[in-house]
């Protein structure tokens, strides 16, 4: 099945500072005939009348990043979905690189590049990067774009819930992993500290693996 509109469906809640940015970088997918679709969790600075003007629509949805997503995929009209973090930008080429992929993959990712000058955080995306074609596993910071006719919603779980849609998604095809990088904020490695944020993406990994509630999972991230 040939895709011809893609849906970039950006989850975002209380990203006032960034979503112009993140949404103005769109403009010309928008411009060549794909949309935009802000899902917003319940902002209270202002985000969905900023997005506004750079969105094809603007919806309400209940809070919670698997839950906005779906959403915003249940009131995209594309024949495929790209999601995408308030906080995070598109390469030159994306649109041509999703297209292709998905021609052959039911799905897919990008590697990803933080926005900081820090060998550290080069180092840490190169590794997540690696584990990721390793694994089959991609997270959300990587753009995660799906076939609208393979996609059967995230788990709505409170975390990990990129983690889930992979390994559901692994069933269907392979991702197709592509070499051009989003850029992604750096914010809370850099607030938190490399080796703190690192640990702490370990230990909530391990504890999903072992079974863990995801909303303990969550608690634990946001803190």
């Amino acid at each position: 099945m040939a895709i011809e509109r893609l849906s970039v469906v950006v989850p975002a809640l209380n990203e006032a500072a960034l979503i112009e940015r993140c949404l103005g970088a769109l403009a010309p997918l928008r411009a060549r005939g794909h949309e935009v679709v802000l899902a917003d969790g319940g902002s209270t600075d202002g985000t969905p009348r900023l997005a506004a003007p750079f969105a094809d629509r603007v919806i309400a949805a209940p809070r919670g990043r698997a839950a906005q997503m779906n959403a915003g995929a249940a009131a995209a009209l594309g024949d495929a979905f790209l999601f995408l973090h308030a906080d995070t930008l598109l390469p030159e080429g994306a649109e041509t690189a999703v297209l292709a992929a998905l021609a052959r993959r039911a799905w897919g990712r990008f590697d990803l590049r933080f926005q900081s000058p820090r060998a550290a955080l080069a180092v840490v995306a190169f590794f997540m990067n690696w584990r990721s074609r390793l694994t089959g596993i991609a997270t959300g910071d990587q753009a995660i774009f799906v076939r609208r006719a393979d996609f059967a919603g995230f788990p709505d779980i409170a975390l990990m819930e990129d983690v889930a849609l992979s390994k559901a998604m692994k069933r269907v095809s392979p991702p197709a992993c592509l070499k051009l990088r989003v850029i992604a904020s750096a914010r809370r490695w850099e607030r938190d500290g490399v080796l703190r944020t690192v640990l702490l993406m370990w230990r909530l990994r391990f504890a999903y693996w072992r079974g863990a509630d995801p909303r303990e999972l969550a608690r634990r991230y946001s803190h």
